[in-house]
């Protein structure tokens, strides 16, 4: 997994609550082998017609914000369903972090594993962010070790959870967590090898 840092890069707004899994790519294509890649799948049925041609009405669509890193959305992002691929089609479209109030349980656990960051921030928050960004603002500065967004009028602090953060800076997956504990770990079986003898199986 590639390490998370900093990422200065366009940002969208999706000024929208309790966008769900299903929004952020239908379940038909989840059948797509993850090589062929998921990022034309991204929010396929809000950016397309009847048709299945693209409107230009979804904000991803505008050109200022067709090579965006970093969404913005209200409340409750990534809701609904447990589906992996939702991650999948935000990365493959090139999207490396989501700032929101909320998100989906799931849904962040999903983020974590393959290294999309959840950047939680107030609602007050959100609502600045969105309306800079929807009166032209284009570029945001995140900042994982700072916990800071930067970019707009004012810094704006986001929340993570200690353990993700470690994760996210270091690249690490689930193994390479635990292995990064490794020193501490045998100290104990060592020392529990002395004072509970009877506990290794003979």
């Amino acid at each position: 997994m590639e390490p998370f840092k900093s990422l200065t890069a366009v940002a969208c707004p999706l000024p929208f609550a309790n966008i769900d899994t299903d929004q952020i790519v239908p379940a038909r294509f989840m059948s797509t082998p993850r090589s062929a890649g998921y990022g034309g799948f991204l929010f396929h049925d809000r950016r397309r017609g009847a048709d299945g041609q693209p409107t230009g009405a979804f904000p991803l669509d505008k050109p200022e914000r067709a090579s965006a890193k970093i969404i913005v959305a209200k409340r409750n992002f990534g809701c609904g369903s447990s589906r992996e691929a939702a991650v999948y089609a935000l990365m493959d479209f090139g999207i490396r972090c989501a700032i929101a109030p909320s998100f989906g349980e799931i849904f962040g656990g999903n983020s974590l594993s393959n290294g999309l960051l959840n950047a939680r921030v107030s609602e007050r928050d959100a609502d600045v962010l969105l309306a800079e960004l929807e009166a032209g603002l284009l570029d945001l500065r995140v900042d994982l070790d700072a916990q800071s967004i930067t970019g707009g009028k004012a810094p704006i602090p986001f929340e993570i959870d200690p353990a993700a953060k470690l994760r996210l800076i270091n690249g690490w997956d689930d193994v390479q967590m635990t292995l990064s504990f490794k020193d501490q770990i045998t100290a104990f079986q060592k020392r529990d090898a002395v004072e509970r003898p009877w506990v290794k199986p003979v």
